[in-house]
């Protein structure tokens, strides 16, 4: 991380260590809503702009929800963190106003997945440029800025929203499904096919817990083939990639001096994605989510579809049996 920022907290100050956070919530999530505990800023360079951004973190009243402002923009308005203020899916999924797409906020997926993964469900993150921090290319670093924040519970109940039919979304070869689950949690199972032999098919299952997406998701970094990079300069996007922050794959050839993190990472990380995409519903979304080459594009359409019929979800936001507030 290039930078971190905030003011001085004793070790005690932050009220949950992460094992227990995570004992508290593991089987049942909290009933109650959470906010940080602290502001807490950082620096850091973005994967496609190449910029060097600052973004701050900071607290928000219940039921504000994860918004994201442009500081560099005179006037700019606020961006909720939701599935139709998305503008595009192209390589990131961008935030911003359609009326006004200079005020964008891109590649907001590894933030949402940690905001996801450690039950954030308000906060306001000001940002003075057009893409989030990219870190190692992993959520790792997001989740650490959370745990110095520290999390606080509030006084109203968490937003759940339950699938109730399935949706499924197709492109060529590609798809993506919703399922209704019985389960407390949102259920991930996704597969990739690339024709890079260090890549080729890949297939992941995961519940949605704060341990699962600590031990199993977090640090698991983006990707891209060597092949594609020159097209990537030209189409101006990458300009901040290096293998710092992303695994660079050449056929059966990890360039990375490091190598993986895990042997599957590639589908681990597309999984993560999943969990920021899928955390623009604007509540803690419960049922199964399952996708072939799916990436942002049909991740944000599935939860467009689940949406647009009202027969496919429903708020059970009080019906969720009580559950630790810590």
């Amino acid at each position: 991380m290039d930078g971190l920022l905030r003011e001085p907290l004793l070790y005690s100050d932050i009220v949950e260590s992460p094992a227990s956070f995570m004992r508290s919530v593991r089987k049942t999530p909290s009933a109650l809503q959470h906010t940080l505990r602290h502001a807490i800023s950082c620096t850091g360079t973005g994967l496609h702009t190449g910029q060097s951004i600052r973004m701050s973190l900071h607290p928000a009243s219940a039921g504000h929800g994860i918004v994201f402002q442009r500081t560099d923009l005179p006037n700019a308005a606020p961006i909720s963190a939701r599935y139709d203020n998305v503008l595009e899916t192209r390589l990131s999924t961008v935030l911003g106003e359609a009326q006004h797409p200079e005020n964008r906020v891109a590649t907001v997926e590894h933030l949402m997945a940690a905001l996801n993964g450690c039950g954030v469900d308000n906060a306001l993150v000001l940002i003075d440029g057009p893409e989030t921090p990219v870190f190692d290319g992993s959520a790792a670093d997001f989740v650490f800025l959370l745990d110095c924040a520290g999390r606080k519970a509030q006084d109203a109940p968490r937003r759940f929203i339950e699938v109730c039919k399935p949706i499924r979304i197709c492109h060529n070869d590609s798809w993506a499904e919703l399922h209704p689950t019985a389960g407390h949690h949102l259920h991930l199972s996704l597969s990739i096919d690339f024709p890079a032999k260090a890549i080729g098919q890949q297939s992941y299952s995961a519940e949605l817990t704060p341990w699962s997406f600590r031990h199993e998701l977090a640090n698991s970094r983006t990707f891209t083939l060597k092949a594609e990079i020159e097209a990537l300069h030209r189409a101006g996007l990458a300009r901040g990639g290096s293998l710092d922050n992303a695994i660079v794959v050449d056929d059966d050839h990890i360039l990375n001096p490091s190598g993986l993190r895990k042997p599957d990472e590639f589908i681990r990380h597309k999984v993560m994605d999943a969990v920021g995409d899928l955390y623009l519903a604007g509540g803690v979304l419960l049922g199964e989510f399952r996708g072939h080459r799916s990436g942002h594009a049909l991740n944000n359409q599935v939860l467009r579809a689940l949406f647009a019929d009202q027969n496919a979800w429903r708020d059970i936001t009080t019906s969720l049996p009580a559950a630790s507030a810590a």
